[in-house]
């Protein structure tokens, strides 16, 4: 049965929820507070990475976080601050931070990530896209012991879940990655992981959406949303009254500011990530996250990205030069013959990513709208889990028994 669709959110998960349910028949608006052009879905690192099993929210994260507040280069910067949803956040972030959740987060995780890259390669296929996209492995470079021995641990942890990582020398790396010179003393590979350019996918997204039916109302606002038994009745944004048989809240970070409308008590928080471009060409061929300074390395099309950073301090876009710098020097530790310019430095650019208290995304119907699906809170894995959360929405929308059990995702899920 055909459906009138609102999809709130035109980023990643927005535009793969819009996808697969025009696929299905329904007919769908997207409504955006911006130009589709910027945003976590254009600045991030385009990995679609199973290898990334362990949530945000694991033990001794807190910890690090306390230590790291005083050090405004730092990787992970939380803010500290009177607000009541920040605190109830931070409770249930810290109760999450645990062996037990990482043991059970990290099937869950593997799953919905192995089901985007393939569900990422059938849409190329399928729909002749010409975006960008490498099956190359990802290094994880340590330059100190402590942090190969963790990773190490980890490339075993997701071999005993079925991927394909493997702990490598200097030397193995220098076979791997034979054009660039790499201060490291070894790295985890993780042959399972792929990357991409996301700018074209996005767009190429965008266009072909158009070009199936799909209605963008973009530069759009939602302002309020009138709900009447349980049931969205209609959305006003800044601009006009919609109404549509089900709604997808697919906001970003801004979804659980859209939540408090409906009256759910959606933790989310927003996590600052920034990313810097080289368009000189650098010889790097293979995909890095640079273990210490937790900045991740991309060789996309034309370019090289360098991005990184979690800094949890509200819904803001301004750019700290200071951490800017950590990721530029960041990435001339690791690759001693590169330096990256101020120029491009200046031209850094951030993203919003919504982080849940557990580091696992919300997807699913909340009991207290009953034509409410919620997609949102990816944290860092937003692109490596797109996909797979679109056909996710579609499948509930539609009725149909869903390709993952959706469970540990549940929007009601307590902390």
């Amino acid at each position: 049965m055909s459906k009138k669709v609102i999809v709130i959110g035109g980023g990643i998960i927005g535009l793969c929820s819009a996808y697969y349910l025009q696929k299905e028949g329904h007919q769908v608006t997207i409504v955006d507070q911006s130009n589709l052009d910027s945003g976590a879905s254009y600045v991030n690192a385009g990995y679609l990475s199973p290898s990334h099993i362990i949530p945000l929210s694991a033990p001794g994260v807190m910890k690090k976080g306390i230590k790291w507040m005083f050090n405004s280069s730092s990787p992970l910067y939380i803010k500290p601050r009177l607000d009541i949803d920040f605190l109830k956040w931070t409770w249930a972030f810290n109760k999450s931070c645990n062996a037990n959740h990482v043991k059970k987060a990290a099937p869950v995780i593997r799953d919905i990530s192995v089901l985007s890259q393939k569900l990422y390669e059938d849409i190329k296929a399928s729909e002749d896209f010409t975006a960008h996209y490498e099956k190359k492995g990802l290094f994880m470079l340590c330059q100190t012991q402590k942090l190969l021995d963790e990773e190490l641990k980890l490339a075993e942890m997701a071999s005993e879940l079925g991927l394909k990582a493997r702990g490598v020398t200097p030397k193995e790396i220098k076979e791997l990655e034979p054009n660039v010179e790499i201060n490291a003393i070894g790295a985890a590979y993780f042959e399972c992981d792929h990357h991409s350019t996301p700018h074209e996918f996005m767009t190429e997204m965008i266009t072909h959406l158009t070009n199936n039916g799909v209605t963008f109302y973009t530069n759009e606002k939602v302002e309020d949303i009138t709900i009447s038994n349980q049931k969205i009745t209609s959305i006003k944004t800044n601009k006009q009254n919609l109404a549509a048989d089900e709604i997808v809240l697919a906001a970003g970070s801004w979804s659980s500011l859209l939540s408090k409308k409906l009256g759910l008590k959606l933790l989310l928080q927003a996590g600052k990530g920034y990313r810097i471009n080289t368009e000189r060409h650098t010889n790097i061929n293979v995909p890095a996250i640079l273990a210490e300074a937790k900045t991740a390395v991309t060789p996309m099309n034309g370019f090289t990205r360098f991005a990184g950073t979690m800094e949890i301090a509200g819904i803001n876009h301004n750019i700290n030069k200071v951490r800017v710098d950590a990721i530029a020097n960041a990435a001339t530790r690791y690759y001693p013959n590169l330096k990256l310019t101020q120029e491009e430095k200046d031209n850094a650019a951030c993203g919003l990513r919504p982080v849940s208290p557990d580091g696992l995304p919300y997807i699913g119907k909340s009991s207290k709208c009953k034509n409410l699906t919620i997609a949102a809170g990816h944290a860092m894995m937003g692109w490596s889990m797109g996909t797979a959360t679109g056909l996710l929405v579609s499948e509930l929308i539609s009725n149909k028994k869903t390709s993952l059990n959706l469970d540990t995702f549940h929007p009601d899920r307590k902390f």
